[in-house]
């Protein structure tokens, strides 16, 4: 396992960040990253026009990378609803009734899909989780798997639950989709660069991801691996930079109805973006370097120990095998409220999240022992 990566961080040391999941704090080279690159555009003359695509040609590689997926098959985003639209937009209309979501999704999954059944029709299903709490995380999928039949068109989902970090069986899931031929769209923004995603063996035919949690990089700037089945598709604006003969300068007016190869029509306009990208080529390349299993095996470590702790207190976690390392939710006994945990916990400079009725806690490389002392001390 690797040692605690805290030093790579700019978080002070009195401060005891568990909430990743809301947005992470910059490594000290995405910061650099993106000074230089505010340093570059003092001077224009330092930017050529290989520099709107090498740098990132470089990211998608990275991105690919990480999620088993061609770079070819990648796209930048600006945010997850400017991908799942560039993919809802395209789905089929005549291969099913139903659009599949879970309950108690992220906001942007369950708007993008509402609108696509209200425009074709179709009926929206959305897959609640079991009121109890045995065996939760097994039930919930168990009730997903059965949901997926021939009349349904697409299921849209984040790849664990955001709010609670309950483990969605992504490769049994995309099976069945492949089965039934519906479309499996996913929101990966709560896992990926924290636990491993392959995109082939889930099946997936949409993966859309935000840079700013786990992932590491900036705001406004994420990418998205859309199977070739898109590669035909229709994108949402008509960007210059995503033709064929973009990189020709001196042609741009020779208009071409050709697009970049690939998923390459759904960049987002004005991808090149001289400081979001180089923040988030620094951000996958450390990802890369530390590797995804390590990270995740580190917040296992964490994680075991934290939810020790908060059974101790009286909370409930859902099943190990259930839920996320680095991202799960903590019921409150009975005798607690919110508030008043709240409030204890940011005199201790302790920063979680709240989501429904739990407590958010998200654990990276930059947690350590002193961390869930002082967690588990602010309980007491």
């Amino acid at each position: 396992m690797i040692p605690s990566q805290r030093h790579r961080f700019q978080l002070p040391p009195e401060v005891h960040y568990f909430n990743g999941a809301y947005m992470s704090p910059l490594l000290k080279s995405v910061e650099e990253a993106g000074i230089a690159g505010m340093v570059r555009k003092r001077n224009p003359t330092q930017i050529r026009s290989s520099d709107f695509f090498e740098e990132t040609e470089v990211v998608k590689s990275l991105f690919g990378q990480i999620i088993n997926g061609h770079p070819d098959q990648v796209a930048i985003n600006p945010s997850v609803s400017y991908g799942l639209e560039s993919a809802v937009r395209n789905l089929p209309v005549d291969n099913g009734h139903t659009a599949i979501v879970v309950g108690n999704d992220f906001p942007s999954d369950y708007y993008t899909i509402c609108r696509w059944c209200a425009q074709h029709g179709k009926q929206l299903k959305v897959i609640e989780a079991p009121e109890t709490r045995e065996r939760r995380g097994e039930q919930w999928n168990q009730r997903i798997l059965e949901a997926i039949d021939t009349d349904t068109a697409v299921v849209l989902m984040s790849s664990i639950h955001w709010a609670d970090g309950t483990l969605f069986q992504l490769e049994e899931i995309g099976k069945r989709c492949r089965e039934v031929q519906a479309k499996f769209i996913v929101d990966g923004t709560q896992s990926v660069g924290a636990r491993p995603l392959d995109v082939e063996a889930c099946q997936i035919d949409a993966l859309v991801c935000a840079a700013y949690k786990w992932l590491l990089g900036p705001y406004a700037m994420g990418a998205a691996w859309y199977h070739e089945d898109f590669n035909a598709g229709k994108p949402i604006e008509e960007a210059w930079v995503n033709r064929d003969n973009a990189q020709d300068f001196t042609s741009l007016t020779q208009y071409s109805s050709g697009y970049t190869p690939g998923a390459g029509r759904y960049n987002v306009g004005e991808y090149s973006n001289f400081i979001l990208i180089p923040m988030f080529r620094a951000a996958l390349q450390q990802i890369l370097e530390w590797k995804v299993d390590n990270i995740a095996q580190y917040c296992a470590v964490q994680s075991a120990e934290l939810v020790m702790i908060l059974q101790r207190h009286g909370f409930w976690v859902e099943d190990a095998d259930a839920r996320a390392a680095h991202l799960f939710g903590a019921m409150l006994p009975a005798n607690m409220d919110m508030a008043s945990l709240n409030e204890q916990l940011a005199q201790h400079n302790i920063f979680v999240s709240r989501r429904g009725e739990a407590m958010r806690i998200s654990t990276h490389v930059y947690i350590e022992k002193t961390d869930i002392e002082a967690f588990e001390y602010a309980l007491t």
